[in-house]
């Protein structure tokens, strides 16, 4: 399938339509990723979320085809801060304008304020997938140019994707998350007789201790309705303000996902005395059930592990799902059966003044990173040895 040359850039992704986006995001190598979809992504900007107001400025890429179909696209951003990514740059921020360089804006492919791993170069199945990444990434590039802007960055990409672009010249992040992989196990009583004796015995009584304080409720579908996405969200406004100020995600976010996305929507709530409490916001992918959002206006012990941890693994078990993602950070997930994996993101910088140095330290946080989890692994895991 021939390429057209140029590259084009959307101020929306409705210019594109979701026809058009999703022939690329929904190619079944991608696995049913939920956060590169167009729903996904255009409920981001039709809420107010992720557009210029908030620093978010859409720049979305798209290649044609010789017929002058979208045959690959690049979500995008223009930013004017480093917020809502959760792969942290500031103390390169910091660094290039107290030498007299201005960082922002800079741009990023990422599905927004979603940690999740997930293709960023979204090509047709019928396409030529190198092709399709370096004419994206030529865009991406001639794009930071014109804008001035300080570079160019690509956060939580797939393991192939980052090898491909440190090829190219791009400086190579690695991080980590914690994931609960799914060997097989026929319910959460099997899974748990895969660890240690004092985990299981420690985890059965968070459960129950949970279970008995509350009713829990999972929904999905069409149970979702208007009265769960107003509690939901009222936990979520708790959570962030109390945790670092202003949350990104707007009410009317809630409703769209839940009008467009149903049906890769898990939201786990929990009710006391006949009044929701807490929540935990999953989204299902084709091999992964991705845990998003949390919050709780009483004080219930254990009840954020049950709601965020313990039933997604029993969701995923249930339905068949591989692997858990948790979200960031939280080392305390280990004890849970979630263990460290290593996440991916790459970075074009544009002077060689700042380039140089943040390359050095990436290739000294990777290997600090790897050992890192070998190490958590080796000292925390749950699992019984031998």
């Amino acid at each position: 399938m021939t390429l057209r040359p140029a590259v084009k850039v959307s101020r929306r992704i409705s210019e594109i339509g979701r026809e058009a986006w999703d022939a690329c995001a929904l190619n079944p190598a991608y696995d049913a990723n939920p956060f590169i979809r167009y729903d996904f992504l255009h409920a981001a900007e039709e809420a107010g979320c992720a557009v210029e107001r908030t620093g978010w400025g859409p720049q979305h890429l798209t290649v044609d085809d010789a017929a002058g179909r979208v045959a690959a696209v690049m979500p995008l951003y223009l930013k004017s801060h480093s917020q809502g990514e959760y792969i942290f740059d500031h103390a390169w921020a910091d660094a290039y304008e107290r030498a007299g360089g201005r960082y922002y804006p800079k741009l990023l492919s990422a599905a927004p304020f979603t940690p999740a791993t997930g293709a960023r170069m979204l090509a047709r199945p019928d396409v030529n997938q190198e092709e399709a990444w370096r004419l994206l990434l030529g865009g991406g590039l001639t794009l930071c140019e014109r804008y001035g802007a300080s570079g160019l960055n690509l956060n939580f990409v797939t393991e192939g994707e980052w090898q491909w672009l440190g090829e190219q010249g791009l400086g190579r992040r690695e991080g980590q998350q914690y994931h609960w992989l799914n060997l097989g196990y026929r319910d959460f009583e099997d899974f748990l007789g895969a660890l240690s004796s004092g985990r299981r015995k420690t985890i059965r009584r968070e459960r129950r201790d949970a279970q008995a304080a509350v009713e829990i409720v999972c929904l999905t579908g069409a149970d979702l309705r208007e009265e769960h996405w107003d509690a939901f969200y009222r936990f979520y406004m708790d959570t962030g303000s109390r945790k670092w100020g202003t949350p990104y995600l707007t009410r009317t976010f809630f409703s769209l996902l839940g009008e467009r996305m149903a049906d890769q929507v898990l939201l786990v709530m929990a009710r006391q005395g006949g009044r929701w409490i807490a929540g935990a916001l999953n989204l299902i992918g084709g091999d992964c059930l991705y845990g998003r959002n949390w919050g709780c206006v009483a004080d219930v012990p254990f009840l954020h592990f049950e709601l965020c941890y313990y039933q997604a693994i029993d969701w995923a078990i249930a339905h068949g799902l591989p692997r858990v993602e948790a979200g960031a950070q939280g080392q305390h997930k280990i004890a849970r059966g979630y263990l460290p994996k290593p996440v991916y993101s790459a970075h074009y910088i544009a002077d060689p003044a700042l380039r140089a140095p943040v390359e050095r330290f990436l290739e000294q946080e990777r290997a600090g990173v790897e050992r890192e989890m070998e190490w958590l692994e080796e000292e925390y895991s749950p699992f019984r040895q031998g």
